[in-house]
């Protein structure tokens, strides 16, 4: 991860890269995120994208984007995906 801060309050970004080894819908495999978050003064965006091609084992030919919503400090994450060229997941 990589990340900066500006001489204005509240402005920030970062990039960074995530490796997630697990199950997905029963489906066991890797597959790697991409974030680019900014905070413009004070307003954050964030986007999280699947790495195209970065699918293994059963998660081979995943796509898609990840959102993460944190409501009273806790982080809820939320992947809508495709796989297989069009099974759709959230």
């Amino acid at each position: 991860m990589l990340a900066t801060r500006t001489p204005v309050d509240g402005s920030a970004g970062y990039v960074a890269l995530e490796r997630f080894e697990g199950t997905l819908a029963g489906r066991k495999g890797t597959l790697v995120l991409q974030h680019s978050g900014l905070m413009d003064k004070g307003k954050p965006s964030l986007t999280i994208t699947v790495v195209p091609d970065s699918g293994t084992g059963e998660l081979s030919g995943i796509a898609g984007t990840m959102t993460i919503q944190i409501t009273d400090g806790k982080h809820f994450y939320e992947l809508d995906y495709t796989l297989d060229g069009g099974n759709r997941g959230l």
